[in-house]
Order: structure tokens, then sequence, then C-alpha cells
């Protein structure tokens, strides 16, 4: 199995900044895609970044210019730079990747816990 574990959430004033980190644990042998989404109290969760294993990002538009996403694969470790934080930023974070436990292994898809991010002043 392979864990995800995410921190570096909490509160913050709007127009201020965080960096949420998520760690993959556990018996990996390759991990692809990861990906923070986030999950509103009432709404559904929704993709904010993603970042492949070659390094290309994609951004939702709400976020594109304020956050930045970015991995360190020695580490097994992936992160997202939030400035200019917006109350509507506020929202569960989670972290999420696809990965595989060996090499004939199929590809699985894997979710942190997720860390509250809260934007108000």
């Amino acid at each position: 199995q392979v864990q995800l574990v995410e921190s570096g959430g909490g509160l913050v004033q709007p127009g201020g900044s965080l960096r949420l980190s998520c760690a993959a644990s556990g018996s990996i042998f390759s991990i692809d895609a990861m990906a923070w989404y986030r999950q509103a109290p009432g709404k559904e969760r929704e993709v904010v970044a993603a970042i492949t294993s070659g390094g290309s990002t994609n951004y939702a538009d709400s976020v594109k210019g304020r956050f930045t996403i970015s991995r360190e694969h020695a580490k097994n470790t992936m992160y997202m730079q939030m400035n200019s934080l917006k109350p509507e930023d506020t929202a569960v974070y989670y972290c999420n990747a696809e990965g595989r436990t060996g090499w004939a292994a199929p590809m699985d898809y894997y979710w942190g816990q997720g860390t509250q991010v809260t934007v108000s002043s």
C-alpha cells in the first residue's frame, strides 16, 4: 500500500500564503501523476492542480497565477505554494497520487486524509 500524508494547512488572513506538502510512503514502486484536490463545505471535491511525473502542470482557472504545484521525486513529495489566498480558497485540501506497488502491479489511485485551509480575517 501507499500512504499519503498532507501537512501545512492552517488559518491565514486574506492575501496571505501557505505551503502544503504531501509525502508518499509505503510500498512504492513508482508514482506517476499527482494532484491536489479541495472540498469546501457543501460542495463537491474539485481538482486544484496536477503535475505529471515529467513535471507538466495544470491548474484550475480559479487558482492560476496564485498557486504553484511542484514535486521532489527523490523524496516522493509534492508541494503546493498558495499565495494571495482568498476566503473562497477555504476548504479541506487532499493529495492524490497514481502509482504502482510493483512492476507488474496495476496502476492504483491513492488519497491522503486532507489538511484544512481556512482563509479568514
